[in-house]
Order: C-alpha cells, then structure tokens, then sequence
C-alpha cells in the first residue's frame, strides 16, 4: 500500500481547486500580534511557560490568518474572539489527542457548560476553561445567547468526532470510509466557526434557517471538503503521531489496498462530488423569503473558508514542515497541568 516517492503536497495543491475567490482581513498582521503576545506569551503564558520552543510552533502555526482568510470583511472587534475560538482549536485539539476517550467526556461537558454560562471557570479542571469564558463574554457584545448556544452545540459536535477517533486510535483499528468521513466531519473542527459568521455580519438567523436541510447540508459538505483536503496535508503530521487510523487517505488504502496515489485520487473525486453538490445547492437555494439575501451572503461567506484555508496552509510548517506539537510534549502538559 505504500508509494513513497508519491509528492503528496504537490498532488494536493494542484489538484484540489475551488471556484470561490481567495479573501484576507487586513487585521490579519496586527490579530497575530495579540495572539502572539498577549495571548500565547501573556494571558495563557502558564500552560506552555517552560517550554518556549513549543510556544515558537504555534505561533508559526498563524491561527490570526487562518481566521482573516475565514472572515475577511470582520471588524477587528468582531475578529478578535473569532481568533481566540481558532487558538482554542489548536490548543485544545493539540492537548487531547493523546487522552483516553473515556476522560475526554469530563473535559466535553466542562467545555460546553462554560461556553453557556452554566459553570464558573473557578468550578472548571480544563486548562482552557478561562479562554472559553472569555469568548463568551465577548461574542454577548454581538450576538444573543441563543446564538452562543448554537456555538456551543456545534463545539459539543467537534467533541463527539474526537471522542471516536481516540476509539479507532487506542485500538488500532481503521474505521470503514463512511464511519470516517462521520466522525471527521465532526471533529475537523469547522461546525463551530460556521456559526461565526453571523458575527462578521451583523445578522442574527432564524431557527428555521439554521435548521433548514439544505443550510445542514451545505455545511456539511465544507467540513467533508476539508477533511478531504487536510487527510492529504497532514500525513506527515499524523504518521509521526500515530494518528493514521482516522486520517481518510490511510482508511481508504486501508479499505481498499490501495497505493498512497490512488487512495490520493479516491479522496480527489470524492472532494470534488462533494464541491459539485455544493455549489449546485448554493445557485439554487430555497426561498427563505425576508432572509434571501442574508443567506446568499452566508453561504458565500462558508465557500470562502475552503479556499481561505488552501491558500493559507500552503505555507504553515504545522503541515509542511516540523512546526506541530509532538505527542510526547503534549502528553508531559497534560499530567503537569
């Protein structure tokens, strides 16, 4: 099943396309600035305090760009907690990939009840309940609870996806394709920033838009899109930390003995099945009557995300390069903390 001399990154980047125009913030520079120093150096200083290399690594991993490429008209206001939700990501995403699933769920239900209100950080044992209760009080100052609430049901979702692959993983144990696709859809991690994008605009959607089929569906298919996309980029990552068993391309050489290229070219169609049922739903959406415009406006602001995120991974160590976490540090935090 190996392939070797196969270029995955050059597979990946010139052959993964998407029709929708590539976006920045020009907030960009001065958010990496806050998440640099103020945050990553200052405010959550302790948790990786003795270890300054690992802090370098997430700074190259530039999560204030990821988020402009994400939301490019966003005032800095507006910016700000959607970078600290993309630090969270990282971080918590990071800290947890080596846990049993069995203490994961201590650390789901802490998340969400603190992203509602429900639990005082001073209650809470996670190491990222503070950063949580900050994005709270500031995602109030533009959005109700209801939508913080949907936020944190999307947060509970990404919870669920890594409580399955951490299953797969202790077992060493490959899931089929279509229970992978499931579970990565889920812990790609891309359901709680969607919600965001009523930040960025102003406008607060109905119940009966979020929870409309074809709103559900589109959704869907970015997070699928980009585990497509990120299983090819981040091979190298998840050889070196064992985490091959929920990486798509290695469950399709699994599943169907296939070479790296081929199981390249298996996850390429499948992507791109997935990119022509997204952009047929989105010139022929529903009639949402007074909200026709809004809606447009956020499903173009959600095909942004797929070739936001391509052009700015192109050039982050996290996945081309040895600017990740290893396992190992990542463990030692964990019983230190």
């Amino acid at each position: 099943m190996n392939n070797e001399n196969f270029d995955t990154v050059k597979f990946l980047y010139k052959n993964f396309t998407y029709p929708f125009p590539v976006l920045k913030n020009p907030q960009a520079d001065y958010l990496q600035e806050i998440t640099d120093e103020q945050w990553i150096d200052g405010e959550y200083l302790w948790i990786y305090k003795n270890n300054p290399e690992l802090r370098k690594k997430y700074k190259k991993t530039k999560t204030a760009h990821i988020t402009a490429c994400f939301f490019s008209i966003a005032s800095f206001e507006r910016l700000k907690p959607m970078g600290k939700l993309m630090l969270w990501a990282f971080y918590n995403d990071d800290l947890y990939e080596q846990i049993e699933a069995e203490y994961l769920g201590d650390v789901r239900t802490q998340s969400t009840a603190i992203l509602n209100g429900e639990m005082e950080v001073s209650a809470s044992t996670i190491p990222l309940g503070g950063m949580l209760a900050s994005l709270r009080q500031e995602l109030l100052q533009f959005v109700p609870e209801t939508s913080v609430f949907r936020l944190s049901q999307m947060v509970d979702r990404y919870f669920s996806g890594l409580e399955a692959e951490l299953k797969y993983k202790k077992n060493e144990q490959f899931p089929t394709i279509s229970e992978c696709i499931a579970l990565r859809e889920k812990s790609v991690c891309l359901y709680p920033f969607m919600q965001l994008i009523e930040v960025e605009a102003g406008i607060v959607l109905p119940p009966e838009v979020h929870e409309h089929p074809v709103i559900q569906r589109l959704q869907a298919l970015i997070c699928q899109m980009t585990v497509y996309f990120n299983e090819i980029q981040s091979l190298r990552k998840d050889e070196a930390t064992g985490c091959i068993y929920y990486n798509m391309v290695k469950v399709i050489q699994n599943e169907y003995k296939m070479t790296l290229e081929e199981a390249c070219l298996e996850s390429l169609r499948l992507h791109n099945e997935g990119l022509e049922e997204f952009i047929s739903l989105q010139n022929s959406l529903p009639d949402f009557g007074m909200w026709n415009d809004a809606v447009v406006n956020w499903v173009h602001s959600m095909s942004l995300f797929l070739s936001g995120w391509k052009t700015i991974s192109a050039n982050l160590d996290r996945y081309n390069g040895t600017a990740f976490p290893s396992a190992l540090e990542l463990q030692k935090k964990l019983s230190e903390i």
